[in-house]
């Protein structure tokens, strides 16, 4: 990266289209009261949610996130075949091999053999990809970039929690970027990891860790979240993080136009507004038809952003977001 200048472009990197897909299935808070014998209204003063969408067992992973890919290059008649790298940010992969952007790409309409990876750093994967994506499109590597996280959440719920049952849904997203002229870009980007919420947030089955050979319990393939814990940690590190990276862009707060914050929960939400002084007309909010959709959480603000108006030429926007890890990630960006 470049050296940094007061609120000037250090990565160029232009977005061309986004596109978003929800699963035709919608679940309404007052079904999950009916379903856990609640009284009228309680799932939605719990979990901050009106709807959710949660996908049926004949939808694969890769068909969600084709939905989007499609969406977003219809959206600006991008030709398919002028993509030259697929990037997948799945927090949960399809399998544990291959890797899921092959499982995308095969059923896309994009050229076959082009290249394709994941990038997975949970809940803010997207963020780290786009990071990724410009200094692949600097380096002169590719010319054409789409980038797509699909997260299925409801397939991996522990419904006897439900501090985690409640807040989340599935979903896709995607970003077609290139480098553009130079006059869009990333001012900032900071990526942080703080182990020692390693156990926080976690699914241990899938991998090394816990399997057949090892041994493992069902317990190991469901979402495991000790919510408390987590919020307090993030909450001591997420001040001096914001504000190590808008010095990085040579801006404060004020002077960012658009929040496009990670959706954990609507409490998450209101406290790191409250903590980093984000006003109400700053940030882009969907959790409350959407829930927490994992890593397709940013990538679908991104898109609402984009496509209604809260996205202005040469005005700052900051995705801001916590992850397992535990981990943090921001960026700036001028669109």
């Amino acid at each position: 990266m470049t050296a940094q200048k007061s609120g000037r472009i250090t990565m160029p990197l232009k977005i061309l289209s986004t596109g978003a897909a929800v699963p035709a299935k919608c679940v309404t808070s007052s079904e999950l009261d009916r379903r856990f014998n609640k009284p009228d209204g309680y799932v939605q003063r719990r979990s901050g949610i009106e709807h959710r969408f949660h996908i049926t067992d004949d939808v694969s992973q890769a068909q969600l996130a084709v939905m989007a890919l499609t969406d977003a290059l219809q959206r600006q008649q991008i030709a398919p075949e002028s993509i030259d790298l697929l990037i997948s940010a799945a927090a949960i992969g399809t399998q544990a091999l291959p890797y899921t952007a092959a499982h995308i790409l095969k059923i896309s309409g994009l050229p076959q053999h082009i290249a394709s990876f994941d990038i997975n750093n949970s809940c803010i994967g997207f963020m780290t990809a786009l990071e990724m994506a410009a200094c692949l499109l600097n380096q002169g590597v590719y010319r054409r970039i789409a980038i797509v996280a699909a997260d299925l959440a409801s397939r991996g719920l522990n419904w006897d929690d439900e501090e985690s049952a409640l807040i989340f849904g599935d979903g896709a997203a995607c970003a077609i970027v290139e480098k553009g002229d130079g006059s869009s870009g990333i001012l900032s980007f900071l990526l942080e990891t703080y182990p020692e919420g390693l156990n926080l947030c976690e699914i241990r089955a899938g991998g090394t860790r816990r399997n057949l050979r090892i041994g493992m319990e069902d317990s190991d393939f469901l979402f495991d979240m000790k919510g408390k814990q987590l919020f307090r940690l993030a909450s001591t590190l997420i001040e001096s993080f914001a504000e190590r990276l808008l010095q990085q862009a040579g801006l404060s707060m004020p002077q960012v136009d658009c929040v496009l914050m990670h959706q954990a929960s609507h409490l998450a939400i209101k406290h790191i507004c409250k903590q980093l002084h984000i006003r109400p007309d700053q940030y882009v909010d969907i959790y409350r038809y959407r829930g927490n959709q994992v890593a397709a959480s940013l990538p679908s603000v991104m898109h609402e952003a984009w496509t209604t108006g809260r996205v202005h030429v040469g005005k700052p926007l900051m995705l801001f977001g916590t992850a397992a890890g535990l981990t943090l990630g921001g960026m700036v960006l001028l669109p």
